[in-house]
Parts: C-alpha cells; sequence; structure tokens
C-alpha cells in the first residue's frame, strides 16, 4: 500500500465553491481507477472546524504502484496541475490499515504527521502507531504510513460523521469518496 497527498492552499477570499464544483463533476471519475484502494477528497475551508486556510489536500491508498503511476502520469493529474499548478506530491510507504465497522460514506478525516527523533527506533514507533489505529463506532477507514526520507510518520483517519472531538490532527471534510479496491487492501501489519 502506497499513502499519498497533495496540497493546495487557495486564497484566503478564494471562492471555495470552484472546488466543490470540480468535485462534484470530476469527483467520479476515479470511482474505478485501477490500482486505487481509496481517494478521500477533502478540503479544508477558512473558519469551519478551526481550519486557517483555505485547502483542497485530496488523500490516497494505493494497492499497486502502477494504479499511482497511471494517476500521477495521467489526464487527472496533468488537468489539476493545469488548473491550479503542479503541487508537490507527498508519499509515504503503507505499514498498516484498519476498516471502520459502520458502513457509509465518510464525512471527515484527520491527519497527523510526527517526525521520528534520530534516536528513535523507527520499527517500534511504527509498532506503537499501529496499535493505537483508531477503534471507534464511527471509524470508516484508517491506516499508518511512514515516509523513510523524513523519518515521519503519517496517521490519517476517515470518519462517518464529524471527527471525534479527542482524535489529534488537521481536520477535514470529505466531499467525495472513490474507494474501487479499497476491499483489496489489507488490513492489519503490512509486513
Amino acid at each position: 500500500m502506497h499513502a499519498m497527498q497533495y496540497e493546495i492552499t487557495l486564497p484566503a477570499d478564494y471562492d471555495m465553491t470552484i472546488v466543490h464544483r470540480r468535485i462534484a463533476t470530476r469527483g467520479h471519475l476515479l470511482d474505478g481507477h485501477p490500482g486505487l484502494g481509496l481517494k478521500a477528497y477533502l478540503v479544508r475551508e477558512r473558519g469551519l472546524d478551526g481550519s486557517p486556510v483555505n485547502q483542497y489536500a485530496p488523500f490516497y491508498l494505493w494497492r499497486t504502484a502502477e494504479g499511482m503511476n497511471g494517476f500521477l502520469w495521467g489526464p487527472g493529474f496533468r488537468g489539476l496541475s493545469a488548473d491550479f499548478g503542479r503541487p508537490a506530491v507527498r508519499h509515504w510507504l503503507g505499514a498498516g490499515l484498519r476498516r471502520g465497522g459502520a458502513p457509509g460514506t465518510p464525512a471527515a478525516a484527520t491527519r497527523r504527521l510526527d517526525r521520528l527523533p534520530e534516536d528513535a527506533d523507527p520499527a517500534e514507533a511504527v509498532e506503537r502507531a499501529l496499535a493505537e489505529l483508531p477503534d471507534h463506532p464511527d471509524l470508516h477507514t484508517a491506516a499508518v504510513a511512514v515516509d523513510p526520507g523524513r523519518w515521519e510518520l503519517l496517521h490519517i483517519a476517515l470518519w462517518l460523521r464529524a471527527a471525534p472531538e479527542d482524535a489529534p490532527g488537521t481536520r477535514y471534510r470529505v466531499h467525495h469518496l472513490s474507494s474501487p479496491e479499497l476491499d483489496r487492501l489489507p488490513v492489519g501489519r503490512h509486513w
């Protein structure tokens, strides 16, 4: 599993209905993309859920590198780059996944990034992060991934309703979910 995200931070007075319309008209285009576990169309709006910025920040869990490459080198990412400029794409190696028990489409997401101290054992840190994957009735999907270039842990959780008050991290609203191969992503530890 590969995790991927890019963030497009927009001006404070940006008309976010443009982003909403883009998702409503184009979001379905990845509903059947080969190799895609899920794409959560994440949005932050200044003044909502404590966000200081307007931001479009799609998050992906890829089942295959071929699917991820097909997206990055294909028409979808080219179109996004033509409209907003080419964003930096963050990439993490999947370490583990938990699926929630309640069916439905998520409405919210939380994302937390933790740098590992130089003296930390990465394997122990990943094991702790996996043990801390949320187990909550409103959980849709949660994952842990690692950027070994930065030694950074990514914690992502998608929630059926608003994220729980005690859920740490940056808060997003989910405006669409494409999940063509979510059921094919391995659950649990990924090594």
